[in-house]
């Protein structure tokens, strides 16, 4: 199989692994208080460069769903973002310590992930959804600490508890089947 075809179906398979995941869990993929268990793929970016484009185009297909055109423009570019910083980071940890992701490293992994989300996102729900209050803010900037708290403990666990889970899995696989590319 040529390398751009493979990379393509890659791309393809996170993208609907993540609208899956989304979409069945959408009660808590939305809004003020979310966690997006899909945003665990970017755990895929350390095993291919697909995993940059797959997380991409299945936030930017899970956001149409969402129904806000800020949401779907900023937010999936949010993630595109996460998604590029967390490249170099992946390749230089595969690098030194090869193509089987220990858990000890993978903790680096999701820090573009976490950090970018939890910085954009509130503007997303504020702006894009009329999220102008949040539990017992009113004040506009009172809203977005509390958004970008909720959104950080959400990534948080979106990245840390099933992260990890997706490496064993992905670990096993990729051990299986040979999926990594050659960097």
């Amino acid at each position: 199989m040529k390398k751009t075809t493979k990379l393509i179906t890659q791309a393809a398979i996170i993208a609907a692994l993540y609208v899956v995941l989304s979409l069945l869990t959408y009660q808590f993929s939305y809004l003020e208080i979310q966690c997006r268990i899909a945003e665990a793929l970017c755990m895929t970016i350390f095993y291919t460069p697909a995993g940059v484009y797959g997380v991409f185009i299945g936030c930017l297909i899970t956001n149409i769903f969402g129904g806000s055109w800020i949401d779907i423009v900023f937010g999936s570019l949010t993630t595109l973002v996460a998604a590029l910083l967390t490249y170099p980071i992946a390749q230089k940890i595969r690098k030194k310590h090869g193509n089987v992701l220990k858990i000890r490293h993978s903790l680096l992994i999701p820090i573009p992930t976490v950090v970018v989300n939890a910085l954009a996102i509130p503007f997303v729900l504020y702006y894009g959804y009329g999220v102008t209050s949040f539990a017992f803010a009113e004040t506009r900037l009172a809203v977005l600490a509390l958004l970008s708290f909720s959104v950080f403990a959400g990534e948080m666990i979106s990245c840390y508890v099933f992260g990890p889970l997706f490496v064993l899995a992905l670990n096993r696989v990729d051990k299986a089947l040979h999926l990594s590319t050659e960097q």
